[in-house]
């Protein structure tokens, strides 16, 4: 209930409109550092807005969190319209680059000492 001097608020109630509901897509969850583009085909004029506001931000590499950013949504509701756009062909997606593992981090510190001898 509402009381006296309380606002009405639809926060909650815009994000479950803009993904259907949905909280999750059949892929794979996207990371925050996915970067995604516009695929190049032209969006269906039908989409929801937030969906055309999606390609139109991806003309270059973006990653989720800058999509989320730009569009003032929680990266939860953009990770939903982008799984969508993805299925059908409007985002590509690539997948972040993997953190390097031990090993890698003893090579780049040996080439590093190596450069810091050079100078």
């Amino acid at each position: 209930m509402i009381g006296p001097g309380e606002e009405r608020t639809t926060d909650a109630v815009r994000p479950y409109v803009i993904t259907g509901g949905r909280v999750g897509s059949a892929r794979a969850e996207l990371a925050l550092e996915t970067l995604v583009s516009a695929s190049g085909s032209a969006p269906d004029p039908s989409l929801q807005p937030e969906y055309r506001r999606i390609v139109e931000r991806c003309q270059g590499l973006l990653s989720v969190a800058e999509v989320a950013a730009h569009l003032g949504q929680s990266p939860a509701v953009v990770r939903v319209l982008l799984a969508d756009l993805i299925d059908w062909g409007h985002i590509r997606a690539r997948p972040p680059v993997p953190v390097a593992e031990h090993a890698d981090m003893d090579v780049l510190r040996k080439v590093l000492d190596g450069l810091e001898a050079k100078l």
